[in-house]
């Protein structure tokens, strides 16, 4: 027998061919056991017959399934990502674009909106509530408790969720908490915080609020539970969901009662056709949206997008004040905002000082983020750099952008943000940094055109080109911070988004071959395609491979 005929012999036929797969045996464990059986049999040079190659296969799949029925509790669970048909969220999308500026651009603590932001207004939420009980179930409580799951758990130490739940079960509000107060809790771990309920007060702590379940089927990737406690029994619990952006909601919730848009749109196509057949800006269209929802006067609305314009600004200016510190967490991450500004105003390096300062701008608001310190949702905390940058960069330089164009960029910025929350998600808990960076992007890039009083097919163009190309980017924050990469991702947003606005107005506009609504839909179906590890979970991606000295 030649040698060619003998390796035949050992090298076994594909199962489909010769094997049936055993009835309640999961087939991919079981082809890959069957393969594993017969490369071993060819190094060790055993003839195993198909039977039994197929009897080996089995047992070894039956007992991993057993292994894994033994484990029990979140023994093969994985990070949820679907979100339950219950969720205001996903109901509004289904009508037409409701949301207004004071709800989407939000005030408040970094690192993160859907992770500090949002479990703030949860806890603040539900100590309003508590203080509304009567006095008799008052009178029986003796503390308060949060319970984080999901992704709120699984990366909630890096984004500080458990002091802003905290902070707001002690009656802080995220617009106005002095970040100093959080530092404290990182200093005085142990540090209680006294509560008044009724005529009862206790104190709370940092160890009530519990980092639960990361993995198991929730009604969405950020859901946690408040409870008020008598002892071991619960008085009044509730559970809420932070669903992005800084935006809550909770079980049972009822959306507030808001008038009709003057001009209601659910598309971009929608929203160009109102602005074209009108003869109006894609800012005029917004603002006659923002009264007629919000019930607001135009005066009103502009004074608080010009609130919304001067923090930004004052961001970045705190940003660029701090000198090579070392930002907070096990990363020991120096900033760098300060330096690449200082190299942008060196005439030496007068050729890269546009693109310098804009990224100076991004690094300086994102380190402010990562810093804890207050910033603004445009649309979230996790990209609180991009649109920042942008305002600064058209504001504070030799272009000196009015506030009444700010104004209007701001608004032509806010309904890319609405249709991309509309129609897929602000959530990297639920579709990876696509949803953030990508859309403040986007949303950056609307800003620019809308600013140099572009039509409404060029900021389109702007806004889908910006998205487009954050398509597919993961969310891997390392350790679970608002770092690496989530701040230097901020500048590349930033200036893909100036290079979009600068591509969009000098391309004949009609020949752009993509238009926002088919992104944004491709945004949503990747967001949904892509691999829950890879959704603001610290289990895949950089966040994995990164080894922290």
């Amino acid at each position: 027998m030649t040698q060619s005929s003998k390796d035949d012999n050992l090298f076994p036929s594909t199962p489909e061919e010769s094997v049936d797969i055993p009835t309640g045996i999961d087939r991919r464990a079981f082809l890959i056991r069957h393969a594993a059986i017969g490369a071993a049999a060819v190094m060790t040079g055993t003839t195993w017959s198909p039977e039994a190659r197929a009897q080996q296969a089995a047992t070894e799949a039956s007992a991993q399934k057993a292994a894994k029925a033994a484990a029990g509790d979140d023994a093969g669970l994985k990070m949820s990502s679907a979100l339950s048909p219950d969720l205001d969220v996903v109901k509004t999308s289904r009508g037409p674009v409701m949301t207004v500026a004071d709800e989407f651009y939000k005030v408040g603590p970094g690192p993160s909106s859907s992770h500090t932001i949002g479990p703030m207004r949860i806890t603040y939420d539900f100590y309003q509530r508590c203080t509304k009980l009567p006095a008799d179930q008052l009178a029986k409580a003796t503390g308060l408790k949060v319970h984080l799951f999901g992704s709120l758990s699984a990366t909630g130490k890096g984004h500080g969720t458990e002091r802003a739940s905290l902070a707001g079960l002690v009656g802080k509000e995220p617009a106005t908490v002095d970040p100093m107060f959080l530092d404290e809790m990182i200093a005085k771990p142990q540090q209680t915080y006294p509560v008044k309920l009724g005529s009862k007060t206790f104190n709370l702590s940092l160890a009530d609020i519990v980092y639960d379940a990361p993995k198991g089927d929730f009604p969405h990737p950020n859901t946690m539970t408040c409870k008020l406690m008598a002892g071991d029994n619960v008085l009044y619990e509730q559970e809420y969901y932070s669903v992005g952006g800084g935006f809550i909601e909770w079980k049972g919730y009822e959306p507030p009662k808001k008038g009709a848009p003057k001009y209601p749109y659910a598309t971009m196509k929608e929203l160009r056709q109102h602005a074209e057949n009108n003869n109006l800006s894609i800012a005029d269209v917004v603002m006659a949206n923002e009264m007629a929802v919000s019930g607001k006067n135009e005066e009103q609305i502009n004074a608080f997008l010009d609130k919304i314009a001067n923090a930004m600004i004052a961001t970045v200016k705190t940003g660029l004040s701090y000198k090579d510190d070392v930002l907070p967490g096990p990363i020991k991450l120096h900033s760098k905002a300060a330096t690449v500004w200082e190299r942008a105003m060196n005439d030496t390096y007068m050729s890269d000082r546009a693109i310098g300062m804009v990224s100076a701008c991004a690094l300086a608001a994102s380190e402010e983020n990562a810093r804890g310190h207050l910033v603004i949702t445009a649309p979230t905390g996790g990209s609180a750099g991009v649109m920042p940058a942008i305002v600064y960069a058209l504001t504070q330089s030799g272009r000196a952008v009015p506030m009444d164009k700010i104004r209007q960029g701001l608004l032509a910025g806010a309904a890319v943000g609405y249709l991309c929350k509309h129609n897929a998600t602000l959530a990297a808990a639920e579709g990876g940094c696509q949803a953030e960076i990508g859309v403040a992007s986007a949303m950056a890039a609307a800003l620019i055109t809308q600013v140099m009083n572009s039509p409404p097919h060029v900021i389109e163009n702007a806004a889908e080109s910006a998205l487009e190309h954050h398509l597919g980017m993961t969310c891997d924050p390392v350790a679970g911070y608002v770092q690496v990469p989530c701040i230097e991702r901020c500048a590349f947003g930033a200036v893909k988004a100036w290079t979009a606005a600068m591509i969009a107005t000098n391309e004949i506009a009609s020949r752009h071959r993509v238009d926002l609504d088919t992104t944004i839909k491709t945004l949503a179906d990747t967001a949904r395609d892509m691999n829950p590890k890879y959704k603001e979970t610290s289990e895949a991606g950089l966040a994995q491979n990164l080894v922290l000295c």
